[in-house]
């Protein structure tokens, strides 16, 4: 099943975010990760978390591009269990069930997005603060254009 992992081709979201995703994990568009926060604590770093960044777990770190990969059932499992605690712990949910409800949501959301786009390609998100909302923006760079694969090396035999 298609869904989406954090990928990193330089060290600009390690300065940017106030936590970095680590590379490879699984990610998720994460804009539960700011329902505390108001239109006017979005500043500097959670700033730029908030108008750019996919959440990655287990780390709950940001991450500007996320790559569309094949992933197991038992990964998506493990990202239910994870997020489920976070929400408990963390966002206050009233239980282990509705926890878990509002994960699936989430995950599938997720699976909704990514299923129309190649293995390969990268999604970016971009995110406002409006009177209805937050809006959300999504990216598609398609494979060809994305650098996930290209050879950037070449051997060559020396003479």
């Amino acid at each position: 099943m298609k869904f989406a992992k954090t990928i990193r081709f330089d060290k600009s979201d390690l300065n940017i975010f106030p936590l970095a995703a680590e590379e490879g994990e699984l990610a998720l568009v994460g804009t539960f990760s700011f329902n505390e926060f108001e239109f006017q604590d979005l500043k500097g770093k959670i700033k730029q978390a908030f108008s750019n960044g996919f959440i990655g777990l287990p780390s709950f770190g940001y991450s500007t591009l996320v790559n569309i990969v094949n992933v197991k059932e038992e990964e998506l499992s493990y990202l239910r269990e994870i997020l489920g605690k976070h929400f408990v712990i963390n966002c206050g949910a009233p239980s282990k069930d509705i926890a878990e409800k509002a994960a699936d949501d989430e995950i599938n959301f997720m699976i909704d997005l990514c299923k129309s786009h190649e293995l390969g390609s990268l999604l970016s998100v971009s995110r406002e603060w409006s009177d209805e909302g937050i809006k959300e923006k999504f990216r598609n760079l398609p494979k060809a254009d994305s650098c996930a694969e290209q050879k950037i090396w070449t051997f060559v035999e020396d003479d």
